[in-house]
C-alpha cells in the first residue's frame, strides 16, 4: 500500500540552508517526504502552519526574532502540534532541544544519512501518533501552558461554575471557558444532562439518592464514578433512574 509522504516545513533564515535541506529532501525516497513550505523565521512558519499544516518542522535554532527553541516550545502547546527536528551550525542546544520533545538533532552541514535517520524517525512517530490517537469526541484543555486533549471516554462530568465549566475525568480537573451547552453537544452520545448546570457521563453513574444541600434542603443527587455528587433536577430524575435501571439489566 502506497504510504502519505511525509509533509515537511523548512525553517531557516539562510536561503541557501533551506535550499540544501530541499534538495536533501527531494532526493530521499525512503521514508517518502515532500516539502510544502519554507519560512525564514517564526512569525512567518507560523502564518504558514495555520494554513498548511503539517507533519515535521525542519527547524533552525539562531534566527531573528523568536529562536527555534522557543519557537518549538510554543508548538508543542498546540492540539495537534508537528513534530520538530533541529538543523543548526551549534551542537550546544542538543540538551534544551529534546526538554522541548524534539524528535532528533542534526548539525550542519547536514548529511544525507543523518536526514535519512531524522525523517525515519519522524515517520515512525508519526504512526505511533495515529496509532494511539483517541477515537470519537475529545475536549482540548489547557494545563499549565500544555495544551492536552481528553477523549469523551475519560469524562465523568462537566459542572458550570459561575463563569467556567470545570471538567473532571479520571486523570484530573479542568477549567474550560466553553459554555456547557456546547460541550454537550462536542461530546454527543452517551453523556445525560442532569441539571441545568451539570451533564454526566451514563456510563459513570454510580448512585440516586435524596440528600441535604448546603442550605439543609433535600433533593435529589446522583453518586459519580470518582465519589463526587451532583444534583439531580426534577426534571431529569426519571431520566436517570432509566439510566440506573439500564446499568443494573446489563
Amino acid at each position: 500500500m502506497e504510504r502519505t509522504p511525509l509533509s515537511v516545513l523548512i525553517v531557516d533564515d539562510e536561503p541557501l540552508a533551506r535550499l540544501r535541506l530541499r534538495s536533501l529532501i527531494e532526493a530521499n525516497t525512503e521514508p517518502p517526504a515532500r516539502v510544502v513550505g519554507e519560512a525564514g523565521d517564526a512569525s512567518a512558519a507560523l502564518a504558514l502552519l495555520q494554513q498548511t499544516p503539517c507533519d515535521l518542522v525542519l527547524l533552525d535554532i539562531a534566527m531573528p526574532g523568536r529562536d527555534g527553541l522557543g519557537f518549538a516550545d510554543d508548538l508543542r502547546r498546540q492540539p495537534e502540534p508537528p513534530l520538530v527536528v533541529f538543523v543548526t551550525a551549534h551542537a550546544d542546544h542538543a540538551l534544551r532541544a529534546f526538554e522541548v520533545d524534539a524528535t532528533d538533532y542534526l548539525t550542519k552541514p547536514v548529511r544525507r544519512e543523518r536526514l535519512q535517520a531524522a525523517l525515519l524517525r519522524a515517520a515512525e512517530r508519526r504512526v505511533q501518533r495515529a496509532e494511539s490517537a483517541p477515537t470519537g469526541p475529545v475536549l482540548v484543555v489547557s494545563d499549565r501552558g500544555r495544551v492536552l486533549r481528553v477523549p469523551a471516554a475519560e469524562v465523568i462530568y462537566l459542572k458550570a461554575e459561575q463563569k467556567y465549566v470545570t471538567l473532571c475525568s479520571g486523570r484530573g480537573r479542568w477549567t474550560l471557558d466553553d459554555a456547557l451547552a456546547d460541550l454537550e453537544q462536542r461530546l454527543g452520545d452517551g453523556f445525560l444532562r442532569v441539571h441545568r448546570n451539570a451533564v454526566v457521563a451514563v456510563s459513570a453513574v454510580r448512585a440516586l439518592e435524596r440528600r441535604g444541600d448546603d442550605d439543609g434542603e433535600e433533593g435529589w443527587s446522583v453518586q459519580m464514578s470518582n465519589g463526587d455528587w451532583l444534583a439531580v433536577s426534577r426534571r431529569q430524575l426519571t431520566a436517570v433512574r432509566e439510566v440506573l435501571a439500564a446499568q443494573q439489566r446489563e
